[in-house]
């Protein structure tokens, strides 16, 4: 089998261990401006459009105001709540010694994005950072994966897009590219393992192995 020479990465649940902090961070706006809470099923509804958009068409004359409150919640709040999961780092380092390109391709938008990339200090470790901000259309829609594509001039059967979601496995598909679905977080485990995914993933270590001999 052809080596990729190219892998993509969502960011929560899949790097990162911050879907409790999303889901906190829009308690505290939810809680402050409309008396009300959310559970995490409500708040996992919403995935699709960006905070911006969300916080846009809650609060029309005050939506700023909001979501400068929402992304100091998120920044100052990071570090205590949500780290890299064990083995990312050296994971991401081992890929850029071999040469790999790798992007980001999240739901997120730029600002909450590169918050966690930039706080969790890994944002240098990546060549392109698609974002929820940078499409027309968000996952799962395959934008962010052909973009990446087209920038380095890779075919599809040399790229792998890694994530935690169904919409990274539909997107994959879209794009014609394989997908490896890690569960060590996922809020949509039933849904993702119902999709069948290209590859499989319950551990850090686990995929580390695999890319290892997958790469150049």
């Amino acid at each position: 089998m052809k080596k990729f020479k190219g892998i993509i990465f969502d960011i929560d649940g899949t790097l990162t261990s911050t879907n409790e902090l999303i889901f906190a961070s829009f308690n505290h706006i939810t809680e402050k401006y409309m008396n009300k809470t959310m559970t995490p099923k409500e708040i996992i509804g919403l995935f699709g459009p960006t905070e911006d958009q969300i916080i846009e068409g809650w609060f029309n004359d005050i939506h700023q105001e909001v979501k400068d409150d929402y992304y100091s919640y998120y920044s100052d709040n990071l570090l205590d709540s949500a780290d890299l999961y064990p083995g990312i780092r050296e994971l991401l380092i081992l890929l850029r010694s071999k040469n790999v390109k790798l992007s980001i391709y999240t739901g997120k938008g730029r600002s909450a994005a590169l918050i966690t990339l930039e706080k969790l200090n890994i944002v240098h470790l990546f060549d392109m950072i698609v974002t929820g901000s940078d499409v027309k259309d968000h996952k799962p829609s395959p934008e962010g994966i052909n973009v990446f594509l087209e920038k380095f001039n890779l075919s599809p059967d040399e790229v792998l897009m890694i994530g935690d979601a169904p919409a990274d496995i539909i997107a994959s598909r879209e794009a014609g590219v394989k997908v490896a679905s890690v569960v060590w977080d996922s809020y949509a485990k039933d849904e993702v393992l119902g999709l069948g995914s290209d590859y499989l993933f319950e551990s850090v270590a686990d995929l580390h192995n695999f890319l290892n001999a997958m790469v150049n």
